[in-house]
């Protein structure tokens, strides 16, 4: 039995008459009979009582009739799920986030697209660069979000913003009455550098910087994340440079100022994703990353 012959035997068994039936399926009489008698055909049982007024069901039809409206309803909800799905309305969208990236940007970005497609489960992982990496080639995140990321053959990156660097330290510091630091004030002050990890990042740019600028520099600690990074600057560990977007994390005793140098003057928030993936729920939540950059390039006219 088709879905057509379920829509046939439901009129036919709704409107107890044959004619009414095939007027409401906007057909001919005889073809619905033969549709019928087919189907009964089938079924190897009637399935209506043929009657001077109309067509009355038959016990086999009344058994019938009790589950073919769910079928049908069933086949419309498969039909519209897979239509949603189809246009990116439905499904699941797995991101690689990073810490700082959590404290301005990527919030922004989720909750737009969530917004416009809350049929779509968001899931989230925090992952390292060189994880995200390999997360996207094994099919476990669709998108990553993170900073300085390796060219890599199979993977694309496009630029989400750019964003200034910031020094964060106590506020007991004498350089906290500058209005902005020099890359040469921080001349033998004791450096937090983030993240400590194997991937080319903010760390070797901060130490290449000091390098390039004839700056001396002392590290005093090397952590993995922004909020250890921020914590012991705090805690008058030492100083840090860090991004706009971690000035958002606000501790007691931290303050942050803007960062002069001819090397660090900004970096960017990258996304990253398969190279030729076209799954709509992908494709769907770059229009909203595009957008964003494309308002963050006019605010930093």
């Amino acid at each position: 039995m088709d879905l057509k012959q379920m829509r046939y035997f439901l009129a036919v068994a709704e409107e107890q008459n044959f004619g009414r039936a095939a007027q409401r399926l906007h057909m001919a009489q005889p073809p619905l009979t033969r549709h019928i008698k087919t189907l009964e055909e089938e079924m190897g049982t009637a399935l209506f009582t043929r009657t001077p007024k109309g067509a009355e069901l038959t016990e086999a039809g009344r058994t019938l009739l009790a589950e073919v409206p769910n079928i049908l309803a069933l086949t419309r909800r498969a039909t519209e799920q897979t239509q949603l799905a189809g246009q990116g309305m439905l499904g699941r969208l797995d991101v690689g986030i990073f810490t700082s990236g959590v404290l301005h940007a990527i919030p922004q970005l989720l909750a737009t697209f969530h917004a416009a497609r809350p049929g779509v489960k968001i899931g989230l992982h925090n992952l390292s660069k060189a994880a995200q990496i390999e997360a996207l080639r094994e099919r476990r995140i669709t998108v990553g979000f993170n900073r300085l990321v390796p060219e890599e053959e199979d993977i694309v990156v496009e630029t989400v913003q750019e964003e200034p660097f910031l020094v964060a330290l106590h506020e007991d510091h004498p350089l906290c009455h500058k209005e902005a630091v020099r890359l040469r004030d921080l001349e033998g002050e004791p450096m937090i550098l983030y993240p400590n990890a194997a991937l080319h990042g903010l760390a070797q740019e901060v130490t290449q910087a000091f390098a390039d600028e004839n700056v001396a520099l002392v590290v005093e600690q090397e952590v993995e994340d922004v909020i250890t990074a921020l914590g012991l600057a705090a805690s008058r560990f030492g100083i840090c440079i860090t991004t706009a977007s971690a000035g958002n994390l606000k501790l007691p005793g931290l303050v942050y100022r803007p960062l002069k140098s001819r090397s660090l003057r900004h970096i960017e928030l990258n996304c990253l994703y398969r190279k030729g993936d076209t799954t709509p729920i992908l494709l769907a939540f770059l229009d909203v990353v595009r957008e964003f950059r494309r308002q963050s390039m006019r605010r930093a006219r």
